[in-house]
């Protein structure tokens, strides 16, 4: 009597790829799409952000450029019309009221400055009324020549209509005014040059 022995051998699954490979794969290729995604948004972010702060940038140095620029015209401005209104009444005398016409020289000047034409106010009046003469005078133009540390440099020219003893009917002549003033001491006037012009010669 024969035995067969039947060897039952069981099937090898190791090498059985797995059913869930697949969709382990499929689902690492949606993380690894998610994740490009999440890039490409942060650097679109990133690009608006740096474009945000560029234009606040730009915008914050124009403003001040501006400003600037501004406040500049309007102090060249100021210095102008305060030297058109001191050289237009310097340049107006009139020989009957010498005194009101120094004083004038002296309005809004410096101390040391005002001090000078109160030295020189007898030979002025000692010109002046001797001739009988008398001045007005009509602005032509002023402009800021030089700026430093708040020390403005203006030319006023002025047309300057003048009458005498000796010439009632009156001659026009040109005449510049050179004014310094000082921001830093509320505009006074630190300086005058060309009065002698609107002035008659001894």
């Amino acid at each position: 009597m024969t035995t067969q022995t039947t060897d039952e051998t069981p099937a090898d699954t190791a090498g059985t790829p797995s059913n869930t490979a697949p969709a382990d794969r499929q689902a690492g290729r949606k993380t690894l799409s998610l994740r490009v995604s999440d890039m490409i948004g942060a650097a679109a972010i990133a690009v608006l952000l740096a474009v945000a702060i560029t234009f606040a940038v730009l915008w914050h140095s124009a403003s001040g450029t501006l400003a600037a620029r501004d406040a500049t015209a309007d102090d060249n401005q100021h210095a102008e019309r305060v030297a058109t209104d001191y050289a237009l009444a310097a340049a107006t005398i009139n020989y009957q009221d010498a005194n009101a016409w120094i004083a004038k020289l002296k309005d809004g000047t410096a101390p040391q400055l005002a001090s000078k034409f109160d030295a020189a106010a007898p030979k002025l009046t000692e010109i002046l009324i001797p001739l009988k003469w008398t001045s007005t005078a009509a602005p032509l133009a002023a402009n800021v020549s030089s700026q430093q540390g708040g020390i403005y440099h203006v030319d006023v020219f002025l047309n300057v209509t003048s009458t005498n003893a000796q010439n009632s009917t009156g001659t026009q002549t040109t005449v510049t005014y050179s004014v310094t003033l000082d921001k830093n001491a509320d505009w006074k006037i630190t300086d005058v040059g060309g009065i002698d012009g609107a002035l008659p010669t001894k």
